[in-house]
């Protein structure tokens, strides 16, 4: 009998704050997977996800209720994260980056999924395809192969002797992510070696492998990975004197880096919202073609580039959105 009563207050002990938090909510609940740290009006990208939800007429505390849940430094936490959502009975999810959009599908075949800003979602099995995704996820997908290979001929203006360019990838590559590379990186009229970096401690090791084994210039796979790591690898290609493109905005540049050329992420959160809000409205996820980004930019480290012994075309310094002096 003990044993029995203390499951019922355990049980009391859980549903307690549930029914607590259904109470608290206003209008529909929304988890928001992101990575990096609270709180959330410092993040750019939330920033204009909220301001895409109040142009709609959605305002968070008054008919919608946002339920934050960040990564800090590790993606490992997105299936804990997303266990906790589904815990909630959220009505719809909103995934930040490639690795919360998997996690939160293999979590839930019916809570609708909007991807924020995630790449390859046809190759990883997300989506069926862009114009018909099926299944409970749509959303905005980040430009993949035609990104890369843009990046890999901007490093080539940059950097003229670069033949042999490094693509440092966080996690796993298909074989088909592999070939779309490699195709890509022919039309740049340039060699590439992929090469895995799975945890900070292997950033030194590759940097200093790289110089040994000739690689002329370096750019990376989509993964938070890298934009955790950004002034890290700032400085270590400035240590090595490796050029680098980066594709991800979280800051390399700033720190040092040389370029970073890729689509805007906060116009990409910002677009998610029209997402958000059709599927609130009775839309289904499986007829809503998925988008990819329509704002890039391309800013530019003088300062690095003078370091690097690089002379940067003008023809390229036209093409900045930003440049650092």
């Amino acid at each position: 009998m003990r044993r029995i009563g203390l499951a019922v207050v355990l049980a009391l002990g859980l549903l307690v704050p549930l029914a607590a938090e259904a109470e608290q909510a206003k209008g529909p609940r929304i988890g928001v997977m992101a990575p990096g740290s609270p709180p959330p009006e410092s993040s750019q990208s939330i920033s204009a996800f909220v301001q895409g939800l109040r142009d709609l007429g959605w305002v968070p505390g008054q008919n919608i209720t946002l339920e934050y849940r960040w990564t800090g430094d590790s993606e490992d936490r997105y299936p804990e994260i997303v266990r906790d959502l589904v815990r909630l009975r959220v009505d719809l999810i909103v995934a930040g980056t490639g690795r919360a959009a998997p996690a939160a599908k293999q979590a839930t075949r019916s809570i609708p999924i909007v991807m924020a800003s995630v790449p390859f979602p046809v190759e990883s099995g997300l989506i069926a395809s862009l114009a018909r995704p099926g299944g409970n996820v749509t959303g905005i997908a980040t430009l993949t192969y035609e990104v890369i290979g843009k990046r890999l001929e901007l490093l080539k203006l940059a950097a003229p002797r670069a033949s042999l360019i490094a693509i440092l990838q966080n996690g796993s590559v298909s074989d088909r992510i592999r070939k779309g590379i490699e195709d890509a990186a022919r039309s740049a009229g340039v060699r590439v070696d992929i090469r895995g970096v799975q945890d900070a401690g292997e950033l030194e090791r590759t940097f200093r492998a790289l110089q040994s084994e000739s690689a002329q210039a370096f750019t990376h796979l989509p993964s938070p990975f890298f934009r955790i790591h950004a002034r890290k690898i700032a400085d270590l290609a400035l240590k090595h004197r490796l050029p680098g493109i980066y594709g991800d905005a979280g800051g390399f540049v700033e720190s040092g880096g040389l370029m970073f050329y890729g689509d805007s992420i906060p116009d990409n959160w910002r677009r998610s919202a029209r997402y958000v809000d059709s599927i609130l409205k009775g839309a289904k996820p499986a007829d809503l073609p998925v988008e990819q980004p329509t704002k890039f930019d391309l800013i530019i480290n003088l300062k690095t580039a003078k370091t690097l012994g690089l002379t940067i075309p003008q023809t390229l310094l036209l093409q900045a959105t930003h440049v650092i002096e």
